[in-house]
């Protein structure tokens, strides 16, 4: 099996105390993370997934997917069957005619990698029924390409078309047998296609934190390791690698945050500590920062949350990195106690003082996070009795049950053609919220915990919590997890016989029936 070999952050130089300061730091920054692995000198030091995440939920990683497109386009060139040089048309007759713009004639397949089409935004977006490769050809272009730097992700989508056209199979697949398989990468997972069957080569992977992990090893190692069956090989090309990982085009003109303006190979980032990044919208983050010979995946829902991805650099940046030693760190509180033993569930022993170790004190405060209710800041996330607004009080005095109450609303017109909202406010278990139209929607939350649900529309696993933010005023956020990553966000407001709602989805995708608002009067 390709495994990584363990050991504890002290015995690679890595303060365990860091480490947790980096957790409570992103928690006190209200980020949602979704796991968090960390290596160093070729060893794993610590793996978290946040409840409801484990190990083995698949998980979208959007832009990872171009990374893993520049890959699948390498193994064709390498094989000989296509040319990076050759114009992105040669290979897309059936889109082009003597009509075709002159610009996106001149567009090639290294052009494409390195982000300096000649298209200034994704193509497919402007008409998302339309066929979205043949986009790219037909979409008028802005510039010249092969000279600045714009963030185009149709280019990453066609070049993954390219690699299903060539090979005739879908491009994991294709990766996963000259590639992926020899480091016995989830077998599961899967690329989301587009509505015309090609695979969203610029966001539609669906994988495991861990496995993106194996590929940024892979990556460091230069595309040489030793497999699952024990042989050592060269599954990519070194010098492919070397390119891809450098820095070729400035992205400083367009990068929303410093970490995203240091620069751009080829469907790979530069970082801000001379090593790249595998980068996927909303905290999918594979890092590799070679001087601390340190190799780092997230994967976290910072969709909506200005600078959300800055946040978490920024705390590995200024907290974990600066404690870091090239010798062995002592594993104990103080340098004169005798070192912790690893257990073989990985958790550090007590030191031979009688005290906790650093590690075990991770391991502890590490085993108690999780995706969380939503927070207002400078506020306790103590919610106060189901609500003091009257038309609940009242309510709650002709019921026998003072911890639940029911509440349904007729709605006036809307665009979303919802007819009626249905609330179950529950202080001590589930709590929901459905919305009927031709059929019913129903959100289930908690207003003291998390509650977990599943979309069946969309079959969108989620896990939902609420918060009062006054006390006539509802928060419910619903956090997406699995191939939809992102939030739906509802405020509810009670006047004594009526309602309004607040709705906003932060996904990519789907959910647009969850965007507006909705006005109600009790029944």
């Amino acid at each position: 099996m390709f495994e990584f070999e363990r050991c504890l952050p002290e015995e690679a130089g890595v303060s365990s105390n860091a480490i947790k300061g980096l957790l409570q730091y992103l928690d006190k920054k209200d980020i949602p993370m979704h796991s968090l692995l960390i290596m160093r000198n070729d060893k794993l030091i610590f793996e978290k997934y946040y409840a409801p995440c484990t190990k083995d939920t698949l998980h979208r990683m959007f832009s990872i997917s171009k990374s893993f497109t520049a890959l699948a386009i390498s193994l064709l060139a390498d094989e000989g069957r296509i040319d990076l040089d050759e114009s992105i048309t040669t290979y897309f007759p059936e889109y082009t005619s003597e009509n075709t713009h002159m610009w996106i004639k001149d567009t090639t397949i290294r052009n494409m990698l390195m982000m300096r089409t000649c298209h200034a935004s994704t193509t497919y977006k402007v008409d998302m029924k339309s066929d979205w490769v043949e986009s790219f050809f037909t979409v008028s272009p802005t510039h010249k390409p092969g000279t600045v730097f714009h963030y185009d992700t149709s280019a990453a989508h066609v070049l993954c078309a390219l690699v299903e056209k060539e090979t005739k199979m879908p491009m994991l697949d294709y990766l996963k047998e000259k590639v992926l398989n020899h480091l016995d990468f989830s077998k599961d997972s899967y690329m989301v296609k587009d509505p015309f069957g090609v695979s969203i080569g610029g966001s539609g992977l669906v994988a495991k934190p861990m496995d993106i992990l194996k590929v940024l090893y892979l990556l460091d190692k230069k595309g040489t390791v030793t497999c699952s069956d024990g042989i050592k090989r060269t599954l990519l090309n070194p010098e492919f690698i070397e390119l891809a990982t450098s820095n070729l085009s400035p992205s400083i003109m367009t990068g929303p945050i410093p970490s995203e303006s240091m620069g751009y190979g080829m469907q790979i980032w530069q970082n801000e500590k001379g090593g790249f990044v595998l980068y996927g919208m909303g905290g999918q983050l594979a890092i590799s920062i070679p001087d601390y010979d340190m190799l780092i995946m997230t994967t976290a829902d910072t969709q909506g949350i200005a600078g959300g991805n800055q946040f978490i650099y920024d705390g590995i940046y200024n907290l974990l990195l600066p404690a870091i030693k090239n010798t062995t760190v002592d594993t104990t509180s103080d340098s004169n106690s005798t070192s912790t033993n690893c257990h073989q569930d990985g958790v550090a022993a007590e030191n031979g003082s009688g005290r906790t170790s650093p590690y075990s004190e991770l391991i502890k405060y590490a085993d108690s996070l999780r995706i969380s209710r939503p927070r207002i800041p400078g506020k306790s996330n103590e919610n106060p009795p189901i609500c003091s607004s009257s038309v609940i009080q009242s309510k709650l005095i002709n019921q026998t049950n003072s911890k639940s109450i029911r509440l349904c609303y007729k709605l006036t017109e809307n665009p979303q053609k919802f007819k009626e909202l249905s609330l179950e406010l529950n202080e001590t278990g589930k709590s929901s919220l459905s919305l009927i139209a031709s059929d019913t929607m129903t959100i289930v939350f908690s207003l003291y915990d998390m509650a977990e649900g599943n979309i069946k529309k969309y079959d969108a696993y989620y896990t939902a919590g609420a918060t009062w933010l006054k006390d006539n005023d509802l928060y419910i956020r619903v956090h997406l997890i699995g191939e939809c990553v992102g939030s739906i966000r509802f405020e509810l407001f009670f006047g004594d016989k009526d309602i309004t709602v607040f709705m906003r989805k932060v996904e990519e995708t789907y959910f647009n029936e969850f965007n507006g608002h909705l006005y109600g009067i009790l029944k």
